[in-house]
């Protein structure tokens, strides 16, 4: 049996969850799980759902229909392939977030070759909510301050 100062207590947290889920409320994404999310977005050419994770700033003023039109646009006409994506702890500063990620893909531009990319994801904080922002290629010089030693694709944590 509960005690009764126990029982309220519990029913009190129990009403917060249920107003939480009734509500919609979700708690806000680790810039990790903002990145899995878009890169994972991108991958299934889901452009609508990876809207939601960018910045305004990355939107450049576009509004839903036209920023995904010329995403599905530009991957198309490059055709981009992501193969896998190992996403890697960041570093959090104030409303800025720096995220690594080690990246398999290919293209008809850059990455002929689908080589093993070294990227860095620069997420800002918005409303609360980390939003990508911009995303480098890091310098050979670079990898090991972003990345553990001998990170290779397939040893990060992936979507």
């Amino acid at each position: 049996m509960v005690p009764g100062r126990c029982r309220w207590t519990l029913v009190a947290v129990l009403v917060v969850l249920v107003a939480r889920a009734a509500s919609g409320a979700v708690a806000p994404l680790t810039p990790e799980e903002t990145v899995r999310r878009y890169l994972g977005a991108l991958k299934a050419g889901n452009f609508d759902q990876a809207y939601d994770l960018v910045s305004k700033a990355m939107r450049q003023g576009k509004d839903r229909e036209v920023w995904v039109k010329e995403q599905k646009t530009g991957m198309s006409f490059a055709d981009v392939k992501i193969f896998d994506f190992d996403v890697y702890p960041g570093k959090v500063e104030g409303d800025l977030a720096y995220v690594p990620n080690v990246l398999s893909s290919q293209d008809r531009f850059v990455n002929q070759l689908g080589l093993t990319e070294y990227e860095l994801y620069t997420l800002v904080k918005e409303e609360g909510t980390w939003r990508v922002d911009r995303q480098v290629i890091v310098e050979p010089g670079d990898v090991s301050k972003w990345f553990p030693p001998k990170a290779k694709a397939g040893e990060g944590v992936s979507h």
